[in-house]
């Protein structure tokens, strides 16, 4: 259970990407820091190990996962409301998915905790003025001025308290909201062999990016009943494609936790790569304990994805193979917008579930940027947003999302792709 030379510190003695070195008071980081390893445990080790057994059965072909939520959390759209909402949808889309896809649906959100953002370029010039490259609202603000633009510590404790707000919200959602759940029961109590008691509807994740690792280090605990190490700011974290390099600080932190852990594998991973960071990151083959997110774009998707895949499936360790369809189908509209049509997300999603069938491997899961409110930023699906559309309500902090149309159009069109998977094996007595 313990890793070798490794503590929860280790990470700082590796390279480094897209971390804030611009702090002005390095004292007044480091005392933020020490207060936040003080602060309660968002999720417990419990709750982590129950999604880890999940996910699991998701890498075994008998479930399936549905990871999704705000591109970037903002203080701004912070509401209850807007939880709620993010909340209902997810379970709408997981109702869809279990009743036509045949398998029960793993509920993670990109929640209470998805704030940091790597950025491309650290600054952002506009009119001959160049200042830090806005982060996200825990690191600085969205409006350009020096004074919000410059990193400010303070801002961590305030993100943390949303975090520990929004927990509370998604804790009390399941007993708003029992009819949905007992009717995703139901279908559990017509198919037995299917019934998981780590697959109960009522379990509800959270997971965000492994960014700021000074702010993952004030959270990881030792857990003495099983003697392994816990980050207790979300049930699962993931690498970014721009953070995984094998050397690195990310990768050296995430290796020495047990919580489940994504690894996002875009164009320029290679098969190689791939399998060494498969060594590091889940050396003991634990079930449940790595889903690789491909995210590719629909053009890209069909050339290296297989190789990938045939790879991970010759080497034999369980993985869950997900998909991100979002970050490889972004483009500039013609009014200056970024956005993300539907189509290419989808073509994305069926391209997906085309390889990983040609492979042999189980479409397991999809990663989505997501949100409840009627928000106009990706381009087409059943409620046809055009360009002149994207004004009217873009309100997201960092890249496009779907809207709640949109998010629930794309999952009966995968349930109907899913629909032709093998039935899932029972499980032996």
């Amino acid at each position: 259970m313990m890793n070798r030379n490794w503590t929860p510190r280790s990470w700082r003695d590796r390279p480094l990407k897209h971390m804030p070195t611009d702090y002005p008071n390095p004292r007044a980081l480091a005392r933020v820091e020490e207060e936040m390893s003080r602060l309660p445990s968002l999720v417990s080790s419990e709750e982590t190990l129950r999604l880890r057994e999940a996910l699991g059965r998701v890498a075994e072909g008998k479930a399936l996962l549905l990871q999704g939520g705000d591109c970037a959390e903002s203080f701004k759209e912070f509401s209850p409301e807007n939880i709620r909402g993010t909340l209902r949808l997810l379970l709408q889309m997981a109702m869809a998915l279990t009743f036509a896809g045949g398998r029960p649906v793993v509920r993670v959100g990109r929640i209470a905790g998805q704030f940091a953002k790597p950025r491309s370029s650290p600054v952002e010039t506009r009119d001959g003025v160049t200042l830090p490259a806005y982060r996200g609202d825990n690191i600085n603000g969205m409006a350009f001025t020096l004074a919000e633009r410059t990193p400010d510590p303070e801002r961590l404790l305030l993100a943390w308290r949303q975090c520990s707000d929004t927990m509370d919200i998604v804790r009390t959602f399941t007993r708003e909201h029992p009819t949905d759940l007992e009717a995703i029961q139901r279908w559990g109590s017509a198919h037995p062999e299917r019934q998981d008691p780590n697959l109960d509807p009522r379990h509800f994740y959270t997971s965000h990016e492994a960014l700021l690792l000074n702010v993952e280090e004030a959270q990881t605990r030792l857990d003495p009943s099983t003697g392994g190490w816990f980050d207790a700011s979300a049930h699962m974290l993931w690498i970014g494609e721009r953070t995984r390099q094998l050397d690195g600080g990310h990768v050296e932190f995430m290796r020495g936790i047990q919580n489940p852990i994504g690894l996002k594998c875009g164009p320029t991973m290679e098969p190689d790569d791939l399998l060494r960071l498969m060594d590091v990151l889940n050396p003991e083959a634990i079930p449940g304990k790595l889903t690789l997110i491909g995210r590719f774009g629909a053009d890209k998707i069909a050339e290296r994805l297989p190789r990938l895949m045939a790879a991970t499936r010759r080497d034999g360790r369980p993985v869950v193979w997900a998909t991100d369809p979002m970050h490889g189908n972004t483009l500039q509209a013609s009014n200056g917008y970024k956005t993300r049509p539907f189509d290419r997300i989808l073509a994305e999603v069926r391209g997906f579930i085309q390889v990983a069938s040609a492979e042999g491997v189980h479409p397991g899961g999809f990663h989505l940027e997501m949100t409840g409110q009627n928000v106009t930023e990706c381009l087409g699906g059943s409620c046809e947003v055009t360009e002149s559309d994207l004004p009217l309500r873009y309100h997201t902090h960092c890249d496009p999302r779907l809207n709640a149309d949109q998010s629930l159009q794309l999952a009966f069109l995968v349930a109907e792709h899913l629909r032709v998977l093998p039935a899932p094996r029972a499980q032996a007595a």
